[in-house]
């Protein structure tokens, strides 16, 4: 089934996030490899999709597992966690329509 991730930035998390962004990125490329990736990518502060150092206050994913218990288990072990970026993460069963 497929998932819907939301996950929300601790403040002040700038420079840990983007320290740790290859290994996360590394992870999603992964899923990707696999066709369990729909869509990714981080959430601006600000209307630009380059926020400078207003940075960012979270990440939206659209992947696929087979229960909600293995999308929490990978999320949980997501790089962005280990280094405190995320403060939080919402994962929500979710069906494709479009396109």
């Amino acid at each position: 089934m497929w998932y819907f991730l939301f996950a929300r930035d601790r403040p002040g998390t700038l420079a840990t996030r983007l320290a740790a962004r290859s290994e996360h990125l590394a992870r999603l490329r992964e899923l990707a490899d696999q066709d369990r990736l729909k869509i990714a990518g981080p959430i601006p502060a600000i209307e630009s999709p380059d926020p400078g150092d207003a940075g960012f206050i979270g990440s939206m994913l659209v992947v696929e597992f087979e229960s909600i218990e293995a999308a929490r288990l990978w999320a949980d072990q997501d790089p962005y966690v280990m280094a405190g970026v995320y403060e939080s993460i919402e994962i929500h069963p979710f069906k494709p329509v479009l396109p």
